[in-house]
């Protein structure tokens, strides 16, 4: 991390981007930098940059060379004015205007859904392609609702500098983990049935709830009652049903999420799905338990295979020393991790699997897939 000395630091709990509270500050010590300045390369926005997923997006662009030639750092108007430290340049954060996509190019926006929907067609009508990490256009028809390594043709048609601006949709973290595991298999056997237990991290709450689970563990194990801000409910060394609201069928909206996405994403309404979405005291990567169902036959060797040669997928399945995937050792990565491949011995024949996939998802969940759509558009 850069050393900030003479000020006052606010340190973003995700971050390795200290924000700086004006006026005082003095140049850090820079131990690596990438440089992503390139003229030619697109301009861009990330919009809710203070928040957990536009920290990321930071951290991905840099990680990953992302070429730029312009960015602008999109909050709301409580955090304008401060200023931090990016790719050895010192940037100052802008209130989210209806002015702010003006010669902007790609827009990164991870600043909730009511956001999205006010600010988003704006940049579109601007000439702005939009990559949304909210809810908002998910399931809107004709937005095209993208994991680079499963569909990346539903958004074929969106091209840079054309004048035309887009919408493409971020689909929901726990969509993207399962069916980044899900989908090889899908397409050598054909998936009919998909039975998913989720176990989510704070992080998909939020910076504030990973904070409360820290908060939390500290005051627990002090013997003290726990902070409930975020949750209605003690978090730390607990877990319950996820907190999104429960809908007319019983099911809660992360759960439909999941039903309504997998079947847009795979372009097959008749494929069907289930989910039990469980809020874990985890603080950054999901874990899923993922049975399926096969038209065809697929046998758990051949399952290994494909999932070993497959994109962004990590196989760990050592069952000798029993080890399989975990939260902790998919934080900060990129990969999915899968494991535990088995035959569902409950089915006849080679017509059921069962699996169990971990990922980060503040990266791969969230902000590392909106910049690999970012990179399909160069």
């Amino acid at each position: 991390m850069a050393a900030f000395t003479s000020h006052q630091t606010q340190t973003h709990f995700l971050s390795k981007l200290p924000i700086i509270n004006k006026p005082t500050r003095t140049k850090p010590i820079v131990t690596r930098v990438r440089m992503s300045y390139q003229e030619s390369g697109p301009s861009l926005a990330v919009v809710g940059v203070t928040g957990a997923v536009g920290q990321e997006f930071l951290s991905v662009l840099s990680d990953r060379d992302f070429p730029y030639r312009s960015i602008k750092m999109l909050a709301s108007k409580r955090s304008a004015g401060k200023e931090f430290y990016f790719q050895d340049k010192t940037y100052t954060i802008e209130e989210l205007t209806e002015n702010s996509f003006d010669d902007v190019e790609i827009a990164l926006f991870s600043a909730g859904g009511s956001i999205s929907k006010k600010f988003g067609p704006i940049a579109v009508d601007k000439g702005t392609v939009v990559v949304d990490n909210s809810s908002a256009f998910r399931m809107v028809e004709n937005v095209p609702l993208v994991i680079p390594e499963v569909n990346p043709e539903a958004m074929s048609g969106i091209k840079l500098r054309t004048g035309k601006g887009a919408l493409i949709a971020n689909p929901n973290c726990s969509t993207i983990i399962c069916l980044m595991a899900a989908t090889p298999l899908h397409r050598r056997a054909k998936v009919t049935r998909m039975v998913v237990s989720t176990y989510q991290a704070a992080s998909g709450a939020g910076a504030a709830a990973m904070e409360e689970l820290e908060l939390q563990t500290r005051e627990v194990l002090e013997g003290k009652p726990p902070t409930c801000n975020i949750f209605n409910q003690q978090y730390a060394f607990n877990l319950f049903s996820h907190n999104a609201p429960i809908v007319s069928n019983g099911y809660n909206e992360e759960e439909m999420k999941l039903v309504k996405e997998t079947r847009k994403i795979w372009n097959d309404k008749d494929v069907r799905v289930t989910a039990t979405c469980i809020r874990v005291p985890v603080m950054r990567a999901h874990a899923e338990s993922v049975n399926l169902q096969f038209e065809n036959p697929l046998d758990e060797e051949t399952a290994k295979d494909i999932l070993s040669d497959a994109p962004g997928v990590v196989v760990i399945d050592d069952r000798a020393s029993n080890h399989f995937p975990t939260p902790l050792e998919v934080s900060n990565k990129d990969d999915v991790a899968v494991g535990r491949i088995r035959q569902d011995v409950s089915q006849d024949g080679n017509y059921g699997l069962d699996i169990f996939v971990c990922g980060d998802q503040i990266r791969k969940g969230a902000a590392l897939n909106a910049i690999q759509i970012a990179e399909m558009l160069l």
